[in-house]
């Protein structure tokens, strides 16, 4: 079984727009992760109130944030996801290629 599970933006916004990620508490207590970019991505000023949430979860500790280490091989994949794909591939966004590269 996987210890943690990493979320990436569009996904945990769906339940924090809805004010309904206590589905995911309950079912996932102690194992929801944000890669720092989706935490990131989530403190945008412009929507204070999804901010606020996802601010709020961190530090009640229901939800943790995880970065990736530069210079490692999470950090060169999420680069190459991210910034930098083989020619012909498309860039994705720096949340989901976080939230696919962590461990």
């Amino acid at each position: 079984m996987t210890d943690q599970l990493f979320f990436d933006t569009d996904c945990i916004s769906a339940f924090l727009w809805v004010k309904e990620e206590n589905i995911l508490l309950k079912l996932y207590p102690n194992r929801v992760v944000l890669p720092k970019q989706v935490f990131q991505e989530l403190s945008n000023p412009s929507i204070p109130h999804i901010k606020r949430r996802v601010h709020d979860l961190c530090l009640k500790g229901e939800v943790l944030t995880k970065e990736i280490v530069v210079n490692t091989d999470e950090y060169a994949l999420y680069h190459e996801l991210a910034a930098s794909p083989p020619k012909g591939e498309r860039i994705i966004g720096k949340g989901e290629a976080a939230a696919l590269r962590l461990p």
